[in-house]
Parts: structure tokens; C-alpha cells; sequence
């Protein structure tokens, strides 16, 4: 029977307000446990045109119909647009979401911010956005963050190192086939990462001759038995118009005896036995159906060793 989870990443002040509720809704109605990734800080999204000469980039805009699903206002916030700043807008929903029984994490500050330039960042550059996030939840949350993914699956060694620093429970920072210790340029990082195992959606979305419905028989044939399956989900796509869609997933895959987990008592699971955790290499890599290139887990198997988590 093979274990799912779900993370949810909220990118943006509008699938915070309006996406994000209707996804809680949705899985509280069907008892089905998720992990909300929220961006706590500037809404800059308007600034993603920057990506204009990634490889991919317009076609990926034009086959998902990102107009459509992120709205005009949203492509322009920070830009010809004010930056609407997400965690002071919408503390009350966000406790909202963790009170109804939700896990809750990190997703980034500045989505933009991070998703374009971390990997240049120096370190003190890497440590003040991501102790940004930490401040910014622990007001809205009154406590420290378990857990951060990062946006557009974009990490680095200093990244890792001060996830190290915060003491997270886990990240989910890349693509992957199963849960790791991350290392980068040779170093090892204490912080377990557990890796989306599923294409997402908007990767999916848009491909000739594809009907909903061979979406979710894609989802249900790459279905693994000997490992977590780890879908990521975005708020302004399966919260917002694909919601049917994504009920519909829900729906087969219950029906296919899917057993769906929370990320947090999975690491936690996890933590109990350290030294069975292979240690991978991160690399970056292409997706099929995303623009750039993304955090990867490396094809070599990994090797065990012994990390001391701190968990």
C-alpha cells in the first residue's frame, strides 16, 4: 500500500488568501494530513520575468497558462505593483491552517529573492533572508519553524549550512527518490531532507493530448511501495483552478488504498535510526516540463554514514 504525503508551497499573497483555505478545506474534509510551506515576506512575483531567458521559461508560461492561474495584480506585485507583504496581511489565516490541525513550515521570505539568487549568495547574505523567515513565522507562529522547502527547488551549501544552524526537523529542497543527508562540494548536512518524488502538476499541465484524467492515471502508475511518495503541491494551481482536478486525485488515489502520512512524523520515524539514512549528493538538473535547472538528488545510490542529527 504504497504512503504519500503531501507538501503544499504557497508562493504568493493570493494563493495565501485564497488558495491555501480552500486546500485546507478540501483536506479536512477528506481527513487527509499536508504540510503548508508558507512565503512570509515581500510578495515580489512581478520580478520573475527576470527568468524571461531561462531555457523553458516561455514555454512552460505559455503551456500552464500562468496568467490564468496567478492573475494579472500577482505578476505585477513588485514591480509596476507594491510588494503586499504576506506574513502581516495574513497572520490570522496562517494560524488558522496550523489550528485545524495542519503542519506548517517554511517555504522562503522573498520567493523571488531566494528562487533567483541564492545559489550566489554569500554566506551572511544566505543566513539574514533565511533568519527573515524564521523571525516572521515565529511571530505569526509563537514558535521556531520544524521544517523549510525551498522555493523552485533552489539550494546550496550555505543554504544547507544555516538550515544546519536553525535545527529543522527536516527540508524538502529537492527532487528526489527517497529521504537523505545532503552533501554539497564534499560537506555533509545534519538537516534530513526528504526529497518531492512526483512531478508536479504545472509540470504536467498542458502536455498535447493530455486529459485530466491521464493526469491522475500518471499519478497513480509512478506510485512506489518502497519509499515515501512525496507530491508537492502549489496553492495558486490545485488550490485555485485545478482544485477539481486535485479532488479528483484525492479521490483515486484513496481508492487505490494510497496511505497518505505526515512529513513531520515520517522524519521523525526517520530520526530514530540516523545511520540507515544513505548520505546523497545534491546536483543540479534539469525537469521535464520546468524551466533552469533544480536541486536534484544524484543517481550514485548514496552511501551510508553516520550523521549526527541533533534531532
Amino acid at each position: 500500500m504504497p504512503a504519500l504525503a503531501l507538501k503544499i508551497d504557497i508562493d504568493t499573497e493570493r494563493g495565501t488568501r485564497q488558495g491555501a483555505p480552500a486546500l485546507a478545506a478540501l483536506l479536512r474534509e477528506t481527513a487527509t494530513p499536508a504540510c503548508f510551506l508558507f512565503s512570509l515576506g515581500p510578495d515580489n512575483t512581478g520580478k520573475a520575468i527576470r527568468r524571461i531567458l531561462r531555457p523553458g521559461f516561455l514555454k512552460k508560461v505559455s503551456r500552464t497558462g500562468v496568467l490564468g492561474m496567478y492573475g494579472l495584480r500577482t505578476l505585477l506585485n513588485g514591480t509596476l505593483l507594491p510588494a503586499p507583504h504576506i506574513g502581516r496581511r495574513h497572520a490570522p489565516l496562517m494560524r488558522a491552517i496550523r489550528d485545524a490541525g495542519f503542519e506548517t513550515g517554511i517555504h522562503c521570505h522573498d520567493h523571488c529573492r531566494w528562487q533567483d539568487r541564492v545559489r550566489a549568495m554569500p554566506l551572511e547574505e544566505v543566513r539574514a533572508e533565511f533568519a527573515a523567515a524564521r523571525a516572521e513565522y515565529r511571530r505569526i507562529f509563537a514558535a521556531d519553524a520544524p521544517a523549510a522547502g525551498a522555493p523552485g527547488w533552489q539550494t546550496c551549501a550555505h543554504a544547507r549550512r544555516v538550515y544546519d544552524e536553525a535545527r529543522l526537523l527536516y527540508s524538502s529542497d529537492t527532487r528526489g527518490r527517497a529521504p537523505f543527508f545532503p552533501r554539497i562540494d564534499g560537506l555533509a548536512s545534519r538537516t534530513l531532507e526528504i526529497p518531492t518524488t512526483l512531478p508536479t502538476l504545472d509540470e504536467l499541465l498542458g502536455r498535447p493530448g493530455w486529459s485530466d484524467g491521464e493526469i491522475i492515471a500518471h499519478y497513480l502508475r509512478h506510485l512506489r511501495d518502497d519509499t515515501l511518495n512525496v507530491l508537492t503541491l502549489h496553492a495558486e494551481i490545485e488550490g485555485m483552478a485545478k482544485l477539481p482536478l486535485f479532488r479528483a486525485l484525492l479521490a483515486a488515489c484513496r481508492a487505490r488504498g494510497v496511505r497518505f502520512v505526515r512529513l513531520d512524523e515520517h522524519a521523525r520515524a526517520l530520526h530514530r535510526s540516523p545511520a540507515a539514512i544513505p548520505v546523497s549528493d545534491i546536483v543540479m538538473a534539469p525537469i521535464a516540463g520546468r524551466s533552469g535547472l533544480v536541486a536534484t538528488q544524484s543517481e550514485d545510490g548514496g552511501t551510508t554514514a553516520s550523521v549526527t542529527t541533533g534531532q
